[in-house]
């Protein structure tokens, strides 16, 4: 906590001050300025709003996806399922820089640079999701699956209303990583955002706040902070929120799994 807490307290202070005693705490004439020129000068709400639309679109995107074909993979009998699983583990341990120059190419070719589904549309579906939503859906006793069978239900009828309701815990744990990963993702758009109203918040902090001379520390500081409060709000919500419902569709899943084995 302690250099969260200088990070905040230094982003009250002028750069002059910063420079002279960049150890220190608390600031000695604390100004709100570099906060008002981020929300006065640079419009920080429009990059927030990219930042916050492309990670929601992401997270949908991969609870989704993920989860289907996790499903598929764990409960579903089709040709080809092990080479299948097989391409999705060796994705999943394929450094990412690997594919970022393809990825751009093909981002170019259909036209999608310097727009906003360039950010999100490559980042749908991850092989760490589909490997998770996999592992964990294999654990549902195939008890329940047959019943909802034997009463008519269908595949899709199935997937949405017996294996997504207990499956809470890794889709909240799939739903945090994803966010915080797209949320903080500086490269790629980076390189796919080449225009000031596609920027999401860590290119405006990093272009904003790094001139060709010199750091603005105080901006850049305030800049980390407008970052990572939202983070810190997200991590609020998650421990009051999925924490107890997550162990309480733990639980379900224990429950049934004991039933399915007693006599």
């Amino acid at each position: 906590m302690l250099p969260f807490a200088w990070m905040v307290l230094s982003s009250f202070k002028t750069q002059g001050e910063i420079l002279r005693d960049p150890t220190g705490f608390w600031p000695a004439d604390p100004t709100w300025s570099n906060y008002a020129k981020w929300f006065d000068e640079l419009n920080i709400q429009k990059f927030f709003v990219n930042s916050l639309l492309v990670a929601v679109v992401t997270v949908l995107g991969n609870l989704l996806f993920c989860s289907m074909v996790g499903y598929a993979l764990a409960k579903m009998d089709f040709p080809g399922k092990r080479v299948l699983f097989s391409l999705v583990m060796v994705t999943l341990m394929t450094p990412g820089v690997v594919t970022f120059v393809p990825l751009f190419v093909l981002i170019s070719r259909i036209g999608l640079v310097d727009t906003l589904p360039a950010l999100f549309l490559p980042f749908l579906t991850a092989p760490l999701g589909v490997f998770l939503m996999r592992q964990f859906i294999r654990g549902i006793p195939d008890s329940l699956i047959e019943a909802a069978r034997l009463d008519g239900a269908g595949e899709i009828r199935i997937f949405a209303g017996v294996v997504m309701p207990l499956c809470l815990p890794p889709l909240a744990t799939l739903g945090i990583l994803t966010f915080l990963g797209s949320w903080n993702n500086f490269l790629w758009p980076l390189v796919a955002a080449q225009s000031e109203d596609r920027y999401t918040l860590p290119v405006a902090l990093s272009l904003f706040s790094t001139g060709q001379d010199a750091t603005d520390y105080g901006l850049l500081l305030a800049g980390a902070v407008l970052v990572v409060a939202p983070m810190v709000l997200l991590f609020c919500f998650a421990a009051a929120v999925f924490h107890p419902e997550c162990r309480g569709g733990r639980h379900q899943v224990m429950l049934s799994a004991s039933a399915r084995s007693s006599p």
